[in-house]
């Protein structure tokens, strides 16, 4: 057996403008995996893009060799033929259709020129039960035969891996699978690649999530301004290396949290319910009440389903269902019936969504900064492009974000970029009440640093922060105080000093034990 599945040497890729690789190696064993980390902009995605065939041969320099052979693939299929699939971040699933039939998307079994649907559904049990899934609807499992979009995003993951698995891959690369997961919907994704390792599966592991790194890896390589910076073993590698690696320089603390004064009361919500537009008569949120105050950062803590979102989105006037109950900005009783109305008051929200709801990833920098405040660079409602410039020009100073210029479209940056430019447009509208919805999600440490900061001057600016995370260590390292939920309700409110990961999981886990 060769000592490497797969051999990636001296790879060059460069786009108009910018060199996204340089000299990157990389070199992974069977039966292993291997981990691929680095901050957003580092390489990560354009190397998966080479190895999945999404950059064909010819596009970029350098040598690439699978199971001792060298590989030129012009098309995806030829990729895939090989045995290498590819899991990306945004999955490929046709949400309309059954389990069964995503898994067969692309080879469904036939018989007399006809597809099998029985044997279809026969293999599709096999290799979820492969994987160690129950395929026992009345007992929480997957069925074949239940449409994807029935599903919740964990076992969508699920389905994407059995795709590839009909399919004899030898080489699984995974992009973030679980950037939108829960902590229970990692274990079991981390279980079934434990399992695949086991079998002889090699695997490559893109994620931000460095504790699922450490857990998960075999071998991990660090890229940064698209190079390659070292590869070591996981038992040779701790977290903090790692980061340093990443960044290229210590950070000592990775919550830079500051002791902030309380000021005034900025948001006040008096029994608050929120309806759920599926569900005739029943509410998804119930009876809320909760103040928020100016210099502060106020966590809101909870499991996916607390109802964080839908309380948030509905006071903003951008949900699917109107609240009822009294919401107050500065002591004073708001209707706010959408979110223009909202944004006149001072008051913005970030979605966790940044791509579909934050961006209009096919305009620029400059464009998307302004699009939500058009007023403040127009006179007598025809745009002043000079205005628009100067002001974008100091939003990217002042944020850092990176890019060759303000023109750039937001589809070509980095994530932790893109998160930049939806910051820079929520402080176009001079906030004074800020909703940051899972503000660091899907972005690396170094970015991570930069926002938390963004948020410590915003705060002591006067600016009230309600911060939504699922990720317990944020929510610990940067709150003042902490609110948690629970199927819709209120069920504990700490202080951001004292409050432990035991106290806030269990707050979190109230009521759902009693239904």
């Amino acid at each position: 057996m060769d000592k490497y599945i797969l051999e990636m040497k001296g790879i060059t890729k460069t786009f108009p403008s910018v060199k996204a690789l340089s000299d990157v190696n990389l070199s992974v064993r069977p039966g292993t995996i291997h981990a691929l980390v680095g901050e957003n902009g580092a390489g990560k995605s354009t190397l998966i893009n080479i190895i999945s065939g999404v950059y064909p041969h010819g596009t970029y320099e350098g040598s690439y060799q699978f199971n001792g052979r060298e590989m030129r693939f012009r098309q995806i299929r030829e990729v895939e033929r090989e045995g290498i699939a590819c899991i990306h971040q945004e999955l490929n699933l046709a949400p309309e259709l059954s389990v069964a039939e995503n898994i067969f998307l692309n080879e469904k079994p036939t018989k007399y020129g006809f597809v099998d649907f029985d044997a279809m559904h026969f293999r599709s049990k096999q290799v979820l039960e492969k994987i160690g899934i129950n395929t026992d609807p009345t007992a929480g499992g997957i069925s074949p035969e239940e449409k994807v979009s029935q599903l919740g995003i964990g076992r969508k993951q699920i389905v994407e891996i059995a795709k590839a698995l009909v399919k004899d891959v030898k080489l699984l690369l995974l992009d973030e699978p679980t950037a939108a997961l829960t902590e229970a919907e990692v274990d079991v994704l981390l279980d079934i690649l434990d399992g695949l390792r086991k079998s002889g599966i090699a695997m490559i592991y893109i994620s931000h999530r460095l504790d699922e790194v450490m857990r998960i890896a075999d071998d991990i390589t660090v890229l940064r301004d698209g190079q390659t910076v070292e590869t070591r073993a996981r038992k040779d590698m701790d977290k903090d290396t790692m980061i340093s690696l990443m960044v290229g320089r210590e950070l000592t603390n990775l919550f830079p949290k500051e002791q902030h004064t309380r000021g005034e009361l900025a948001l006040e919500i008096r029994n608050y319910t929120v309806p759920n537009p599926d569900v005739p008569g029943q509410n998804l949120i119930e009876n809320v009440n909760l103040k928020a105050y100016r210099g502060e950062i106020l966590g809101i803590s909870g499991l996916m389903g607390a109802g964080r979102t839908e309380l948030f989105t509905a006071i903003f006037g951008a949900f699917r269902t109107k609240g009822r109950g009294e919401v107050l900005i500065d002591g004073e009783p708001v209707t706010i019936r959408e979110p223009r109305e909202a944004l006149e008051r001072g008051f913005v929200i970030i979605s966790e969504d940044r791509k579909k709801f934050g961006l209009n990833l096919m305009m620029s920098i400059k464009e998307n900064t302004t699009m939500a405040s058009l007023r403040k660079v127009s006179s007598r409602y025809i745009l002043d492009q000079n205005r628009e410039v100067k002001y974008t020009q100091d939003y990217i100073r002042d944020i850092q974000i990176a890019a060759p210029s303000i023109d750039t479209l937001v589809k070509n940056l980095s994530g932790g970029n893109q998160q930049k430019v939806v910051l820079a447009k929520a402080l176009f509208c001079d906030p004074r009440i800020m909703i940051l919805d899972e503000p660091t999600r899907g972005i690396d440490v170094g970015a991570k640093y930069e926002i938390y900061k963004i948020m410590n001057q915003l705060v002591d600016q006067g600016v009230a922060i309600i911060m939504i995370s699922s990720e317990m260590e944020e929510i610990l390292g940067m709150s003042d105080r902490i609110v948690t939920m629970s199927n819709g309700r209120i069920t504990g409110e700490f202080d951001g000093a004292e409050a432990t990961q035991e106290i806030l999981m269990k707050a979190s886990v109230i009521g759902r034990d009693e239904e």
